[in-house]
């Protein structure tokens, strides 16, 4: 019997010695390798969040500052602001719910920290609605009341719904109140592909603020982890992750316009309507019918949280949808690990852009961005469940998030006196006048186009107001005197 029991503890030690090598030092190409690594979190030592802002450069766009908010916050995943500008944290493997104290005093982060609630079952889906937290565990659905002034609940916590499907691959739940009043809640998947026995996974569910169910919003959702609504056109749009074990670039992680009774394709359909090699056989008329992405990610990127930028002190970012790529586990070469930007073109294309990036260095991963959240004064959060950490990302400086990407990175100096505000509709004005077509920023005449960056020599503010009323064609004139003041205060800082 003693030879038969050393021989299990032998044959258990082995399996965990294995399970542990595997998820510390196999090659991302190995399907189990990461899926091992985020069950087992306590076996990879994290970087330290200091590292990550300071010393391994993560950058942001010119005009917007970076900070560590607060660090060592366990598994930070999804945040809310509050009405005063404290900042809620889920600390989801923890069971915790932090209040992070606004920045009153300007060092850039949290002036204080606080649990507000605890011994929570893997709480994720967060929002603050009517007087009330609300909170959604592995299965329940949760609110307390909260008194935003004080930063603090008060009373005991209400169950408005316990049987939420659990468990599985995707068992997180974000939720979100909608701008009908109503609370959305994600149920994701319980697996990388499959049919499904509750029809409740793969979904968007609706409730009253009270918990009651109003049914299943839309399906074939396979992990949306974040959703918000477009602040121009008020639709509701939702991040997806693709299936796994297709290998390196198939199939696309996905951004979904999101409507009512919508199937979004999935077991049966990945990315474009592409019948999937598992499910999709003899299911073409189910696929015809689902609703393809409006944008899709690369494949693994893992998209999570979403946020549509409402502030006036983001310019031209103002309205485009920050979005958190968590990064990819099941590809032979790692990929995601940032947050991008998201601007709607007139014509209806999405186009990306890399927004806060830094989290992979070499290959090396030291942080992955989780969700995004933004506050009344502009100020862009972003947790990281990696490096359990906050950042926040704050647009600054006369320049006011101004974007020159794509412009040659010129100098940018404006003049001292320059309003902020005025920089940013000069800006707007640049880009609706399609300046570029004519001009180059910097760096000599390109293509028959006259370079700006020499203006200043040419004007001082004054006479460049008045030459905008009476330009040389072909240019036309701007009729508009806020305008002209507004686009010479821009053309001058370059």
């Amino acid at each position: 019997m003693k030879i038969f029991l050393w021989a299990v503890a032998a044959l258990v030690g082995i399996v965990v010695v294995l399970v542990a090598a595997i998820a510390l030092f196999a090659p991302v190409s190995v399907a189990w390798r990461g899926m091992l690594a985020d069950a087992l979190p306590w076996l990879i030592d994290a970087p330290r969040a200091e590292l990550a802002v300071v010393e391994s450069q993560l950058t942001v766009p010119a005009g917007y500052s970076l900070s560590l908010f607060a660090a060592d916050v366990a598994n930070a995943r999804m945040l809310r602001v509050t009405p005063t500008g404290d900042v809620l944290v889920a600390s989801t493997r923890p069971g915790q719910i932090i209040l992070l104290g606004r920045d009153r005093d300007g060092d850039g982060t949290a002036d204080e920290r606080k649990v507000l609630l605890d011994g929570l079952d893997g709480p994720n889906g967060l929002d603050i609605a009517g007087g009330y937290l609300y909170v959604a565990e592995r299965s329940r659905l949760l609110r307390i009341r909260f008194d935003a002034e004080a930063g603090a609940v008060q009373g005991d916590l209400e169950v408005l719904a316990d049987d939420l499907p659990g468990g599985g691959n995707h068992w997180k739940k974000p939720i979100r109140f909608g701008p009908d009043g109503l609370l959305y809640v994600v149920v994701g998947s319980s697996c990388n592909v499959c049919i499904e026995e509750d029809e409740r996974r793969a979904t968007m569910l609706r409730y009253t603020a009270d918990g009651e169910f109003l049914g299943i919003y839309a399906t074939g959702l396979r992990n949306s982890a974040g959703f918000d609504w477009r602040p121009a056109d008020g639709e509701l749009y939702a991040t997806d992750n693709g299936r796994d074990l297709l290998g390196d670039d198939f199939p696309p992680c996905e951004l979904n316009l999101i409507r009512e009774g919508a199937f979004y394709g999935w077991p049966f359909a990945n990315g474009n309507r592409i019948p999937d090699p598992d499910f999709g056989t003899g299911r073409d008329a189910v696929i015809a019918a689902s609703v393809p992405p409006v944008f899709e990610f690369r494949a693994h990127n893992a998209p999570l949280g979403i946020v549509f930028l409402r502030s006036d002190r983001h310019g031209p970012y103002r309205g485009a949808a920050l979005v958190a790529l968590h990064g990819s586990w099941n590809r032979t070469v790692k990929d995601g690990y940032k947050v991008v930007s998201l601007h709607w073109r007139e014509d209806g294309r999405i186009e990306s852009r890399d927004f806060m990036t830094g989290f992979l260095v070499d290959g090396n991963v030291i942080g992955r961005p989780a969700e995004v959240a933004e506050d009344a004064d502009g100020n862009v959060y972003v947790s990281d469940d990696y490096a359990n950490a906050v950042y926040r990302v704050s647009p600054g400086g006369t320049a006011m998030a101004l974007d020159v990407q794509g412009r040659g990175q010129p100098d940018f100096h404006p003049r001292p006196q320059a309003d902020p505000a005025r920089l940013v509709e000069g800006q707007a004005l640049f880009d609706t006048g399609a300046c570029l077509e004519c001009h180059t920023v910097a760096g000599g005449n390109v293509d028959g186009r006259v370079p700006l960056d020499d203006l200043a020599k040419k004007y001082d503010f004054a006479a460049l107001v008045d030459y905008l009323e009476h330009p040389n064609t072909p240019m036309p004139p701007v009729t508009d005197a806020e305008a002209r003041v507004a686009l010479a205060e821009y053309l001058l800082a370059f």
